[in-house]
């Protein structure tokens, strides 16, 4: 049966959300008070409407939770009833397994961040006996990663190390956390399917944001078969630091350049932000390394046609004439 059939089917005949979302991030900073939250799931909008957002609730200028694994609504507006109480991280997730809406804690996943009275951060989170493996969270002095059915735990390593490895804003530091889980089957149930998960979302709350209309709030609830969504919602994210003039101000200077749409059919278009290193050649290579196409640059922006190369990823390289180059990862429909 077709994998996202069977997700509707498990929906429609009143099961739980089968272990949504899978995993996920929340975070805050404790300069800007900003709150954020970010995750993907092997759930998307065919079989929920708004895919893996629905696990995420901010509350701006005090916390951000996550509430996953057999979600369920109800246990959702008790974790956020309990943070506008003023319970901290570590007492709301008790007062959830002590009181899950089914007597069922054991299935559910948390991950609970917030500023207390003095802005210092506090967290926690939660991973229940019985949700399905591989399951597990870590906890940093200001975010917390989570997940279930997953790989390994070698996907909420990889977030973490990419969240503390990146610098910038909180919001970089989310969609690196995320990038460090874009492998195959990072939730296992989308192994077949070659990508990491079928919904993704990215958002973030300043502390005088009204819930609801928050200053960052991206998501991609589903994608075509076989098209990765963080790297949709990464194409999002650039899209959206560039209209806010926010774009490269932290990449190196070989990193400014784009390429669009992704997925591309047929024509894709390029656009070459650096300004101090010369572009040589942009290089088309098949994921094992087998060259595609290589061209000659000498604009910075245009188009190229792609109809002639292979469907599916591949990746783009540009070519600097100092011999540093940059690679971006393109799927060709």
């Amino acid at each position: 049966m077709n994998l996202r059939l069977l997700f509707i089917l498990i929906v429609l005949s009143g099961g739980s959300l089968f272990a949504q979302d899978t995993f996920s991030i929340v975070a805050v900073d404790t300069v800007t008070g900003q709150m954020g939250s970010a995750g993907a799931s092997c759930i998307d909008a065919t079989a929920i409407a708004g895919g893996a957002k629905i696990i995420s609730d901010i509350l701006p200028g005090r916390g951000a939770i996550h509430t996953q694994s057999y979600w369920i609504s109800a246990n959702q507006v008790n974790a956020r009833n309990r943070m506008l109480a003023g319970d901290s991280p570590q007492q709301i997730i008790d007062w959830l397994v002590a009181n899950d809406v089914q007597g069922l804690p054991g299935r559910r996943q948390y991950g609970i961040v917030d500023l207390d009275e003095n802005g210092n951060p506090r967290t926690a989170a939660y991973t229940g006996a019985t949700s399905m493996n591989w399951k597990g969270h870590i906890t940093g002095r200001n975010y917390a990663i989570q997940g279930n059915i997953l790989l390994s735990q070698a996907i909420i390593d990889s977030m973490e190390a990419r969240f503390n490895a990146t610098e910038g804003m909180l919001s970089d530091k989310l969609m690196a956390a995320l990038q460090g889980a874009n492998v195959p089957g990072a939730d296992s149930r989308c192994l077949n399917e070659g990508v990491s998960s079928l919904s993704a979302f990215i958002r973030m709350a300043d502390p005088d944001d009204v819930a609801g209309n928050f200053f960052l709030d991206l998501n991609v609830p589903q994608t075509p078969y076989g098209v990765e969504p963080i790297d949709s919602l990464q194409v999002l994210y650039d899209e959206w630091k560039t209209i806010l003039g926010l774009d490269n101000s932290l990449k190196s200077e070989n990193d400014r350049w784009s390429i669009y749409p992704n997925p591309a059919e047929g024509v894709l278009q390029y656009n070459i932000l650096s300004v101090t290193n010369a572009v040589s050649e942009m290089h088309f290579t098949s994921v094992d390394g087998k060259n595609l196409l290589r061209l000659s640059i000498s604009e910075n922006s245009g188009t190229i046609d792609v109809s002639t190369l292979p469907k599916g990823n591949i990746l783009v390289s540009l070519h600097y004439k100092d011999g540093k180059s940059s690679t971006k990862k393109l799927l060709l429909k």
